[in-house]
Formats: structure tokens, C-alpha cells, sequence
């Protein structure tokens, strides 16, 4: 017989929304970065980073969803220890993030496919391969600066969309590189998403002098969810209006 879910709690923005939108009703907890849909009335379990265990315990959840990436495996194993149901998951690129969120979705007990989802994947299918190509820095950290780097769902998403990431193929996934070897990387592009750090217009641009500036809604290019129905034509737009910092 097939367990039944009623409760579920998430530990990634992304999925929250996903599962939020899909089954309103259905998640009873969330984290302080759940910030989609709006108005979302769930009981707040912490961050992603420091879920309060026994809050989620406390909820009686039978299932929480998390992330191999936004969440620590030693509280992942804490919530197992206290005998929770967790599925975790593992996004790093725009085909895995559509397979995963179907999972998650499944595990949810939702009955049939949303149509969101078939929607996004239908906007996906729509950009087009090839054309002229831009290589890019992608930060997504300063004070030190933290850049995207092999095998990221950020960098794949840019990648369909003709943005080649200058460090996909450093060694590490958000390597840390001091601001005079991004400099001299021989980009033509950087991209700044507005989070995890928060890039502006006045905060970003002006680290790279004249190279223009592509400000970017972090929804759009990091969340897996009902954002990425519009997340092609967004981020077309973002990058197809850059800004350049002082020189």
C-alpha cells in the first residue's frame, strides 16, 4: 500500500516553491529563503545552512526535500537520526533539474504532471542551439570572490543561452579567485546575479572597469521551479542589456 503524504517540509527555496504551487496546501515548514510563492504561511525551520532539527521533527513531516548542494549532509543525517523520511536531491544542470523536480513531485504524492513544468520545458526546448557565443565571468560572491565553475545548473543554463563560463573547467564547482585573475581571464562578459550576494548596478560592475555587466535575477538563473517557464526569455533580456562599471 502506498504511504500517504500530507506533510512535507523543504529545505530549498526552489523545491518550496515547486512543491508549493503544485500542492498548496501540502508543505507545513520551509526555510528563512523560501521566499516564493508569496505569502507563503508555513512554519520558518531556520536556514539552508542551519535548519532547527527539532522544529522539523516537531512538524511531524512525512517527507522532507533538500538539495546534496544547499544543504549539509550532517544535518540531512540529523533529521534521518530522528526518524524523518528525506529525500535529497542533486541539480546540476537544466536536463537533471526537470528529471529531479518530476522525483520530488512523485514522492509528494502529487496525482499527474503540472503544467508548469511541461511549460518550462517547453520554453527550454524553444531557445535556440548555437549562434554567437560570449565568454563570461559569473560571480556569485564577493569579500573574497567566489566564481561559477565546473558543472553548475547556473552555467548549464547559460551555456543554452550562447554564454560560455570561463572557469567551467576549473577543478572546483565555485572556486575562489582573487579579483586581478578575473580580470585577466579574457572574458568579454560578466554576469552578476543579485544572490546569493546581492550585485547591483552599484555594486559589481565598477570591480571590472569598462567589461560589461550583465545583472541578472538569481531566480531566474539559479532556481529550479515554476521560475523556469520564464527564465529564458528573462535572462535573454538581462544579458542582451548590460551595463558597463567605471573604467
Amino acid at each position: 500500500m502506498t504511504r500517504a503524504v500530507t506533510r512535507v517540509v523543504s529545505l530549498v527555496p526552489s523545491l518550496t516553491e515547486a512543491v508549493a504551487v503544485t500542492a498548496p496546501g501540502l508543505l507545513v515548514g520551509a526555510t528563512n529563503w523560501c521566499t516564493h510563492p508569496a505569502g507563503l504561511e508555513v512554519t520558518r525551520i531556520g536556514g539552508t545552512k542551519n535548519p532547527d532539527v527539532a522544529a522539523i521533527a516537531a512538524l511531524r513531516p512525512d517527507l522532507v526535500v533538500a538539495n546534496e548542494e544547499e544543504n549539509r549532509a550532517a544535518d540531512l543525517d540529523a533529521l534521518r537520526a530522528a526518524g524523518l523520511d528525506v529525500l535529497v536531491t542533486e541539480v546540476r544542470s537544466l536536463d537533471q533539474a526537470f528529471t529531479e523536480l518530476d522525483r520530488v513531485l512523485r514522492a509528494c504524492r502529487v496525482p499527474g504532471r503540472p503544467r508548469w513544468l511541461d511549460e518550462a520545458e517547453a520554453a527550454w526546448a524553444e531557445v535556440p542551439d548555437g549562434g554567437a557565443h560570449r565568454t563570461a565571468i559569473v560571480p556569485v560572491w564577493r569579500r573574497p570572490w567566489m566564481v561559477l565553475g565546473r558543472d553548475t545548473f547556473a552555467g548549464d543554463l547559460l551555456a543554452r543561452l550562447g554564454v560560455v563560463n570561463a572557469y567551467a573547467d576549473h577543478p572546483e564547482r565555485y572556486p575562489r579567485v582573487p579579483l586581478d585573475g578575473l580580470r585577466s581571464r579574457g572574458a568579454d562578459l560578466v554576469v552578476l546575479p543579485d544572490e546569493p550576494y546581492r550585485f547591483t548596478a552599484d555594486d559589481g560592475p565598477e570591480a571590472f572597469g569598462g567589461l560589461p555587466a550583465a545583472l541578472v535575477d538569481g531566480r531566474y538563473l539559479t532556481w529550479y521551479g515554476p521560475s523556469l517557464v520564464q527564465a529564458p526569455a528573462a535572462l535573454r533580456a538581462a544579458l542582451r542589456r548590460p551595463v558597463r562599471g567605471r573604467s
